[in-house]
């Protein structure tokens, strides 16, 4: 399930650019992540545009040949492979799989940006070309699974990539802002001890591969709507969340696993209203404080929530992971 290689993706990049210039000194200018040049306030440490754009250059092919040679090894090398074909794949996994998919598109959009920006590229180019940096890394993926017996490209797949780069784009382009952030939540649920070969073994796993356990969340700032008429703070906004339960295979649930009979699941749908923290609108003067609020920004924030089941109707959760 290469959910878990893209999963492990956006959470590593989201990682990294929590550190960037701005999460540490200047919010409002810093462009430049950490790994780059951590301290910028010393002249004899800065690097020269030529410099950094070679840096960019060699550091971005080694990553991006690096990362795909990985995958390769892990997930390709040992299914047979055939001629270019596609895959309808819509229907698997009740979509949370898609959402996945523009999570890390998202997130390698921001770290394209900002990378491209340190490297003095044009705002725009930088925006644009960094920005869809993601749809196209892993567009490139859907290109092997294409040649892959097993799976094929799926437009599916393609679809959620591009959007994920365009959510982030398209605000960049018309607020130079933020205001619709996709969030990832966890708490381990009760199926993944019946699917370890799938959802993992340990909670560590389970974190990045059970679909019963995450959550993705589209959180919204109502400051884009009430600019300038509201007393609410900055950093509050309203999250819509999407996740399934009762899945343990990707379009029906087996009745047996090596030979030893599975429980019986009804597949569900659940929907969220809640309302969660934009930990990079809080302000921090420590900047090590800062950075750390900007390491967990991607993480939706425990709060009360009402969830729709399609199973149980609608509940309220005082607080919901």
């Amino acid at each position: 399930m290469k959910f878990f290689f893209f999963t492990a993706v956006f959470l590593l990049l989201s990682v990294q650019q929590s550190f960037s210039k701005d999460s540490i000194t200047d919010i409002k200018d810093g462009i430049m992540p950490f790994f780059l040049e951590f301290d910028n306030n010393i002249e004899e440490n800065k690097l020269t545009t030529k410099q950094k754009r070679r840096l960019v250059f060699y550091s971005g092919a080694a990553a991006y040949a690096g990362s795909l040679t990985g995958l390769y090894f892990l997930w390709y090398k040992d299914y047979p492979q055939t001629s270019f074909h596609f895959y309808d794949d819509n229907k698997s996994w009740k979509q949370m799989d898609k959402l996945g998919h523009a999570t890390a598109s998202y997130y390698m959009g921001i770290l394209g940006h900002k990378t491209l920006l340190w490297a003095e590229i044009d705002e725009r180019k930088a925006l644009w070309y960094g920005g869809f940096a993601g749809s196209l890394y892993l567009s490139v993926i859907e290109i092997l699974d294409g040649f892959s017996a097993e799976w094929g490209f799926s437009w599916g797949d393609f679809a959620a990539n591009l959007a994920g780069s365009a959510l982030y784009v398209s605000q960049k382009a018309l607020w130079d802002d933020n205001y619709f952030n996709l969030k990832y939540s966890f708490w381990p649920s009760q199926y993944a001890e019946y699917r370890p070969d799938i959802f993992g073994d340990n909670i560590p796993q389970n974190f990045l591969k059970d679909y019963n356990a995450i959550s993705f969340w589209l959180s919204v700032s109502p400051q884009l709507f009430l600019r300038g008429n509201n007393n609410l703070p900055p950093w509050l906004d309203l999250s819509i969340g999407y996740s399934a339960d009762g899945i343990l295979g990707a379009y029906s649930n087996p009745s047996t696993l090596n030979g030893k009979p599975l429980p019986e699941f009804e597949r569900h749908r659940q929907f969220f209203l809640s309302l969660d923290i934009n930990l990079k609108k809080i302000p921090i003067e420590n900047k090590y404080f800062n950075a750390i609020a900007h390491l967990f920004s991607f993480l939706k924030i425990p709060m009360p929530a009402f969830e729709f089941h399609s199973g149980n109707g609608l509940r309220f959760h005082p607080i919901y992971f």
